[in-house]
């Protein structure tokens, strides 16, 4: 018989996405390291374009990812061992433990989610037996009301670890006693219950003048406010389920020297953090091009990598966009391509298990002289890379 283990844990959910939930469980993470305990992050479903390869070659969500680090260990799959990656409006690739389930429509998973259950368990007993706290991370909203019934990952997750739950809203946004008060009522007394508390999260202004709807927001859903954190500007975690535009495209003075960098923002766009460090390098202007706008005259166009690479190519075309890379490449401007932005660059672009669409085969822009060929089983990995030209590692 296993023994039982020992390890306590505590659970952040959101009044919605975005209210700041992965950034307090990663500072929970270092707060208790600091403290001296052994502690690991949790997160039974992630959805995310935005995937990071483990030491054993499974991929798991970037922002489980960052928590290990406050943490101070090695991520697992075992912290995130369900990962959704959109491939459509209304369909997905599944990831369980690292690997490829398979593809599922909306309706499809959703019925399918509660076989995941006992994987999710084994997940957490697994990092329970190494640790003295979990910190676990919800998705979304516990209000969703629709996905009660199939919930694997707010209070079905809370029940299942028998969790308490602080909910976090943001005030930045604007209505958060009614975000907290109107997820409070929608949930069931059993789930209410395990709610010890709130946290208001990217406050701004002056402490006295919100003191008063505090306190009369206790008093109206006997749930203390356990704290109220102010707004920080530099804490980044990685974005899961789109980019944050108000960031990146903010207008901001920069030298007229500046490379200017421009990104096709893919409907299927996938680990776009990766251009979060020219965001912050001095001298380069970064932009996004959404759907719909044109692109400038960059001094670079950069194609990211999708999870759909056949469609977002056939996007690509529709809208025009194609024939602008090509009239860029005529110009002789700097246009890369990276994962599936340089397929798209190539000559063709071969799907003969139907991995991404029903289509075999479509013709790239050719710009490389290189064709692609997309394997029914997909390889990853962690590589390591060696800098000729500045000798950085």
């Amino acid at each position: 018989m296993q023994k039982k283990s020992k390890c306590k844990n505590i659970m952040i959910q959101g009044t919605g996405s975005y209210v700041g939930k992965s950034i307090i469980v990663a500072a929970l993470c270092r707060i208790f390291k600091q403290d001296g305990y052994r502690v690991a992050p949790f997160k039974s479903q992630n959805m995310a374009l935005n995937s990071f390869v483990t030491k054993t070659g499974g991929e798991m969500g970037r922002a489980q990812v960052t928590q290990a680090e406050c943490a101070g260990i090695e991520p697992t799959v075992d912290m995130n061992p369900v990962l959704i990656k959109p491939s459509s409006d209304v369909g997905a690739q599944v990831i369980v433990l690292g690997k490829p389930l398979g593809n599922f429509d909306a309706m499809g998973y959703h019925k399918y989610k509660p076989r995941l259950l006992n994987i999710i368990r084994e997940s957490f007993n697994n990092l329970a037996q190494q640790n003295d706290i979990i910190v676990i991370e919800g998705a979304g909203s516990p209000a969703e009301i629709n996905l009660r019934k199939n919930d694997i990952v707010n209070m079905k997750a809370a029940e299942l670890f028998d969790s308490p739950v602080i909910l976090v809203g943001d005030i930045n946004l604007g209505g958060v006693f009614a975000w907290l008060a109107g997820t409070l009522e929608l949930l069931t007394p059993r789930e209410r219950n395990r709610i010890k508390g709130v946290i208001i999260n990217k406050f701004r202004g002056d402490i006295e003048i919100l003191k008063p709807g505090l306190r009369m927001f206790e008093k109206i859903t006997n749930k203390p406010v356990l704290g109220v954190i102010p707004y920080f500007h530099n804490i980044k975690i990685p974005e899961e389920d789109s980019v944050s535009f108000d960031d990146l495209n903010s207008a901001r003075s920069r030298d007229k020297s500046s490379i200017k960098i421009e990104v096709l923002y893919l409907p299927r766009i996938s680990n776009f953090t990766d251009f979060d460090p020219l965001e912050k390098e001095p001298g380069v202007i970064l932009r996004y091009v959404r759907p719909g706008e044109k692109i400038s005259d960059p001094d670079c166009l950069i194609i990211p990598g999708t999870k759909n690479t056949i469609d977002d190519l056939l996007f690509l075309r529709k809208y025009g966009y194609a024939d602008g890379i090509i009239k860029m490449s005529k110009k002789n401007k700097v246009i890369m391509g990276i994962c599936g932005g340089y397929q798209m660059l190539g000559k063709e672009i071969n799907d003969p298990h139907s991995i991404e669409t029903t289509r075999k085969k479509v013709k790239g822009l050719g710009l490389l002289p290189v064709s692609t060929t997309i394997l029914k089983y997909k390889v990853t990995h962690q590589i390591c890379a060696r800098d000729n030209v500045f000798n950085s590692g």
